[in-house]
């Protein structure tokens, strides 16, 4: 094969010359790309550019271009993104890592300032803030001031990360969510870089330790979430290590009707792709609809890729692309490079495109209707109109069966009942798990199905004028009818940047939402992983007696089991205005397409429809978002405010780690040494838990509230921590010792190895005494017995959560048997040299018959190739089985990470030469 010729050119945009790989010229080599697709397109420009005949061959480029014949490929590429993104749940743990590898260098005798971020690193502090304060006026400021105290000693190290690191950025706390904050003001759709004086032009692409980077897609941008632990490896130099994916196709045509919103949109999109099958793949979206669909409607559908399930969900540049830029602020020499540069490499969506996929789905927008997703899963999705049947289906799997309001007709003609106050319906059941509440002056009943949260939450919604606008309309509308929230509900705004409170003040929406008790409670990811704070005392009391299933009704896009709060049993994903308008009927058994929310000041029933806004006037509300108020709120956007800017951090290059329950110096690198120890085979495991199909790392990580009596809760009780200073599992991500007595501790897992019981327990085998999974890992270790987990299909679903592998990995847990993966979880277990393994198809722990109770033996785990197969011993009394297992390692680069011990410590022996 003949080697590629220079591919380098220069093109002019604007006033500015920029040199760029080109495409077009590498075809003439390679073979025509027109119609690749526009990812692999970027992903073929990023090994063009890193050709070295060593981590990039010609070959790699010849594979991305030959696809086109399989619409699929089995070659590993090494993909290096230009930037890394991390918000703080996730980033903490990254910065603690790379100080504990500073001090491990220093250990070794090398220079620890040899440890820097090698690629841009931007980490935004957005998760930390949790609603504790709600429905007033003051709410905002008190959480921000509880959020600082709670927070200051992560806080502290964050400033010293900020000092002690090159190519290192912080957005201080109270500015808005990574996702809003890239896509309104970090992403640029094309990078450059000064080098030997002259200026490079190339795709802006990245990875981010949230799976929501995703949201980026929105803007042209390639970018999607991974493990803390390989986010830092890219961003000290290593290349992503994947096999070219499959890329489907979603083609979008006509447009949505009057009345729907871009929520529903990306509800049926999720639905759809999750029927698809599309995980591990690449999504592109194409076709003439995408020329009407704004890009915060685009953005909407790409945050939402984790929940579809795929890698990423892309956008390809167009027009929209470049007005976007210019409304929010970006230079006009940006503008021009991004068109021009588009352009020339085939980048740019032309009417009519048909790339080649390895295969594609369809939707006509016209076809979209009113929905909400739940009670549990993203991609459950329910009409408006069947919410009430969705509601009795849960009832009826939670052994209660409770008459809808399908079966109990509401009556229009208003009237108190015994199952609520200020009622604007009637139902005809009556059941006994109503529990009467007294909270202040209000004496009501709480019902099955009540909502108690409704949540305006950043990430999915939040970055969309039009439906935040809609949800400022609806409340001024129901406002002017005389409705108000029902007080069993708790309200809260949470926007992604604080551009969305400019705006809704532009418009004078404010005062409608704050007057439904929508006020802003900060800026940052709040109700939708787990930081929704506390309900009132009288409530969670209620629930709790009751054993009552209620509701969240959030504009988030997660609602798995046990995340949004521990008590909420039912949790359903929807538009913003719909949380606004749950909020006012109070029960999700309450039809919002049939029913009244409630009545005017002259007794008249209201409908939804009487208050959802035209698009009209959701059209002439969103012409009131303008460029300077990205100008403004961006300007300073890393200053952060007096609080951040007086925190006084040392100046060492080592960070001299405090006696905090914060941040703590992680284990992972005790008694390195330059070259890693063989692997051994596993002896005689025991099985530390037995789960089924979907768990997710919401499952297996620590997240949300801490409880007291677990084993988080006694060990920072017995260093001091009174529960009520317990703070998040999250924000304590920096401590080891609390996140590995969290992981495998959600309240909602489910160890088949116990009947009937639900939370982190599992059964010490031999002894068959029953215990929590960490005091069990702890006995097992003092025993010497490692520990292997048994699970079913997709398992590690969820966020990127890099805890929920370095957890595992210190429980002793050496090997995941399960039916299948999700990428990321995979990736991250090898990471901390954990080896996935695959039953063979067709198997699995119930076809095994696999109780818990056996005794389980891999060989081969010293002569390991990619993708290959292991033998899996199982012993049960004097029973023994051997199962071929296949080895979920899918690459050379992560079998050296395996072989190292982990991805860390290959690239810290790399670093200093030893690798």
């Amino acid at each position: 094969m003949s080697k590629i010729p220079s591919t380098l050119h220069t093109l002019t945009a604007g006033s500015q010359e920029y040199h760029y790989y080109s495409l077009p010229k590498a075809a003439e080599t390679l073979g025509n790309i027109d119609r690749l697709p526009k990812t692999l397109k970027i992903l073929l420009e990023n090994q063009l550019r890193f050709a070295d005949d060593e981590s990039v061959e010609q070959a790699d480029m010849q594979a991305l271009v030959d696809w086109q014949n399989e619409g699929q490929s089995s070659r590993e590429i090494g993909y290096r993104p230009a930037r890394v993104l991390m918000q703080d749940f996730t980033g903490v743990p990254g910065v603690v890592d790379l100080a504990s590898m500073r001090a491990a260098v220093e250990s070794l005798g090398e220079d620890p300032a040899r440890i820097n971020p090698l690629s841009p690193v931007d980490l935004i502090i957005d998760h930390s803030v949790m609603v504790d304060k709600f429905g007033n006026p003051t709410a905002f400021q008190e959480n921000v001031d509880i959020e600082m105290q709670r927070n200051g000693e992560r806080y502290e190290f964050l400033r010293w990360g900020q000092k002690a690191f090159d190519n290192f950025s912080v957005v201080p706390p109270g500015t808005g969510i990574c996702h809003q904050v890239n896509l309104e003001y970090l992403g640029r759709t094309v990078w450059t870089k000064q080098e030997d004086g002259k200026t490079f032009a190339y795709p802006d692409t990245l990875v981010g330790t949230d799976s929501h980077t995703t949201m980026i897609n929105g803007l042209g941008v390639l970018g999607w979430g991974v493990g803390g632990i390989e986010a830092e490896a890219a961003m000290l130099g290593q290349p992503v290590s994947m096999l070219i994916p499959e890329v489907i196709g979603f083609k979008l045509t006509g447009k949505l009707q009057e009345g729907i919103t871009a929520t529903d949109l990306v509800l049926t999109v999720t639905e759809m792709l999750r029927k698809k099958g599309v995980v591990g793949k690449f999504v592109e979206f194409y076709g003439d609809g995408l020329k009407d669909l704004p890009l915060a409607d685009r953005a909407t559908i790409a945050n939402m890729a984790p929940e579809y399930g795929a890698t990423c969900g892309f956008f390809p540049v167009d027009d929209e692309t470049l007005n976007y830029l210019r409304l929010t602020g970006r230079e006009d020499e940006l503008v021009a490079l991004v068109e021009a540069y588009s352009k020339a490499q085939g980048l740019w969506r032309e009417p009519g495109d048909e790339p080649i996929f390895t295969d594609t789905l369809s939707l006509d927008m016209s076809s979209v209707e009113a929905s909400l997703a739940g009670p549990k899963r993203p991609q459950d999705r329910v009409s408006l109109k069947n919410m009430p049947k969705a509601f009795a289906s849960v009832m009826e799997e939670d052994g209660k069966s409770y008459p809808s309001t399908e079966t109990g007709k509401l009556s229009s003609e208003g009237g108190q009942t015994a199952v609520g106050i200020d009622r604007s319906f009637e139902r005809s059941f009556q059941h006994n798990d109503s529990q009467a509440v007294k909270m202040g002056e209000q004496d009501f009943n709480l019902d099955p199905g009540a909502v108690v949260i409704a949540a305006i939450t950043s990430c999915t919604n939040t970055s969309n004028p039009s439906v935040m606008m809609a949800a400022g309309l609806l409340a001024r509308n129901a406002r002017q009818k005389g409705l108000a929230t029902k007080p069993w509900v708790k309200t809260s705004l949470a926007p992604g940047s604080k551009v969305v409170t400019d705006y809704l003040a532009a418009a004078e929406l404010n005062d409608d939402l704050d007057a439904l008790g929508f006020n802003l409670v900060g800026y940052g990811c709040t109700t939708c992983i787990g930081n929704s704070g506390p309900l009132p005392d009288a409530i969670e009391k209620a629930i709790q007696q009751g054993d009552l299933a209620v509701a969240s009704v959030l504009s988030g896009n997660r609602n798995f089991e046990g995340r949004v709060h521990p008590l909420v049993k039912t949790n359903w994903l929807a538009s913003p205005p719909l949380v606004v308008a749950y909020a006012l009927a109070g029960n999700v058994q309450c039809n919002l397409s049939t029913d009244p929310l409630g009545e005017d000041s002259d007794g008249n029933p209201v409908y939804l429809k009487d208050i959802w806004p035209s698009q009209a006037d959701i059209a002439n509300a969103v012409q009131k978002v303008n460029t300077e108020m990205f100008r403004k709120e961006y300007g300073a956007v890393f200053e952060g405010d007096e609080t951040w800017q007086s925190i006084k951090v040392p100046e060492s290059n080592v960070y001299e780690w405090p006696s905090s329950t914060y941040i703590q110096h992680p284990p992972f690198f005790e008694g390195m040494q330059r070259e890693p120890d063989a692997i051994e085979d596993v002896q005689s495991a025991r099985v530390l838990a037995m789960l089924g199909d979907s768990v997710t790392t919401d499952h297996i990580s620590p997240a949300g509230s801490i409880k007291p009596d677990s084993p988080a809760g006694r060990y920072l009780q017995e260093h001091g921590v009174k529960p009520v200073d317990f703070n998040s599992y999250g924000s304590r991500r920096g401590n080891h010792e609390v996140m590995m007595r969290g992981t495998f501790a959600n309240v909602r897992i489910k160890n088949e190895m116990l009947d009937g019981v639900v939370g982190g327990e599992t059964r010490h085998v031999p002894s068959g005494e029953q215990m929590s999974i960490y005091d069990a890992a702890m006995k097992y270790k003092e025993e010497g017995t490692p520990l292997v987990v048994v699970a079913g299909k997709e398992y590690g679903t969820g966020s990127s959560r890099d805890w929920a592998a370095k957890g595992t990995r210190l429980l002793g847990v050496r090997a995941v048997i399960a039916e299948s993966y999700e990428r990321i979880h995979r990736s991250n277990l090898i990471g901390m040299g954990v080896v996935p393994l695959q039953f063979p198809e067709g198997e699995s722990r119930k076809s095994l018959g696999l109780t818990g109770d056996e005794e389980i033996s891999i060989a081969g785990l010293s002569d390991l190739s990619p993708g290959g197969t292991v033998k899996v011993v199982i012993k049960q009394g004097d029973q023994e089985r051997t199962v071929d297992a296949k080895c979920r390692i899918d690459t050379a680069n992560e079998l050296a990470y395996y072989r190292h011990g982990g991805i860390l410590h290959y690239v810290l022996r790399k670093m200093i030469g030893a690798a």
